[in-house]
């Protein structure tokens, strides 16, 4: 009967013991409930549970139960302890008969002191995570075979939660390198296309600028068309790269002073296409950045060039940067024309919407404007490239709600779709 109630109880406590494992969250806590039931199980006065660290080579203390402030709470390993205790595997070790190794001869005094009786090494999958340090039993009487293998098999269960515990800071750790290691090559990539579009404007002294604000510019609009960050970051740098494609075409012609003819506009209107084949072998995140620089001057009418698109086959990332370029040509000197004033841009951009730009651009590029203006965004987006003054001029305000409320969502013409 007695020993009946000792597997019943035994089986209990390993079952308690397996659930805390499985479900604590809290690490430190489940080691010290885990500690508590071993103890508690077999009526052992006191104990320890210390975790293994390989690049310490040490023994780290986790929760204690009776040894006292004094007990060390980091104990040193040298490669033969390791060695034994990996060879022993989970096998208790009798402390008395173990005096040999190096580890047991530099704690003899602490293990004498607090009557240290068991080591157990938590080896699981050949690999040493921890040690179990047990006192003596309460009642005096030395340990049983039967007592061996239940301290055997509870000790399996602590080892197990400190190895699942091992693990997870492995994969966070990995998971925080890549992390970064992906935040440095994104940022290297965007610093890459900025300076690239630094390059492409160099070549134009007159539109000195002109991609980077058109970058900014599309990114505001996907901002307002709720896209999220990574989506934002793409039409941005598509924003950035549109007009890669006049790096091919003569410096004469992009710096001219005048309203070029038609044999040179010709030439300077293969740059969308030129742009694509420039960027398309490039492996991109964002695989639509092509696209925008070739599509970016289609109409959703069909007068656009270089393929002559409507709107449903004009890919969605060149409508937004089709608007963005559209509004810097208009908001900044030409050699051939002065900026053009706020309520006539955005009176063009309302007349021209079912047009050239797609309706629901218009609105959200409207509604961003407005929301800085009337002080809802605190960002000054559109401010800090136009200058300080550009839209607080009178009309601009009540002209933007009336886009606003007048606009249609769509046209005929006009086909929504945000994928």
């Amino acid at each position: 009967m007695e020993n009946h109630q000792k597997l019943i109880h035994t089986f209990g406590a390993l079952a308690e013991l397996g659930y805390e494992v499985a479900h604590k969250q809290n690490f430190q806590e489940m080691i010290r409930t885990s500690l508590h039931l071993l103890l508690g199980s077999l009526a052992i006065m006191r104990g320890g549970v210390a975790r293994f660290s390989r690049f310490g080579h040490e023994l780290n203390m986790l929760v204690m139960r009776g040894l006292g402030e004094e007990f060390p709470l980091s104990l040193s390993l040298c490669h033969e302890d390791e060695r034994q205790f990996l060879t022993n595997g989970l096998a208790p070790i009798e402390v008395a008969q173990a005096k040999v190794l190096p580890f047991f001869q530099i704690y003899d005094r602490s293990f004498t002191k607090k009557r240290i009786d068991l080591l157990v090494p938590l080896v699981i999958r050949d690999d040493l995570v921890g040690v179990i340090l047990l006192g003596e039993k309460a009642n005096g009487e030395p340990y049983t075979a039967y007592d061996l293998d239940i301290i055997c098999a509870m000790s399996r269960h602590i080892g197990v939660g400190i190895a699942q515990r091992n693990l997870m800071a492995e994969l966070e750790r990995r998971a925080e390198e890549n992390r970064k290691l992906y935040d440095e090559m994104r940022t290297t990539y965007k610093d890459t296309v900025k300076a690239f579009a630094t390059a492409i404007d160099c070549k134009d002294k007159y539109t000195e600028g002109h991609s980077v604000r058109v970058g900014k510019y599309s990114e505001i609009i996907a901002q307002e068309l709720g896209y999220d960050q990574n989506e934002v970051e793409g039409v941005a740098i598509a924003g950035y790269l549109h007009d890669v494609g006049k790096l091919t075409v003569e410096r004469n012609i992009i710096n001219a002073p005048y309203r070029i003819n038609a044999k040179e506009s010709a030439e300077l209107n293969k740059h969308p296409s030129v742009g694509y084949e420039i960027l398309a072998p490039i492996h991109h995140p964002y695989a639509d950045v092509p696209l925008a620089a070739k599509y970016h001057h289609e109409r959703l009418d069909g007068r656009g060039y270089p393929d002559g698109l409507y709107d449903k086959d004009i890919p969605y990332i060149a409508k937004i940067v089709n608007l963005a370029d559209s509004f810097d040509a208009m908001t900044t000197d030409r050699p051939y024309k002065r900026r053009r004033p706020a309520t006539e841009v955005i009176e063009d951009m309302q007349r021209n919407a079912g047009k050239q730009f797609a309706p629901e651009l218009v609105t959200a590029f409207c509604r961003g404007m407005l929301r800085e203006l009337t002080g809802e965004l605190r960002e000054k987006r559109f401010r800090r490239i136009l200058g300080r003054d550009y839209l607080d001029t009178e009309g601009v305000i009540p002209m933007l709600k009336n886009v606003l409320n007048g606009i249609s969502p769509t046209t005929p013409l006009t086909l929504v779709s945000l994928d």
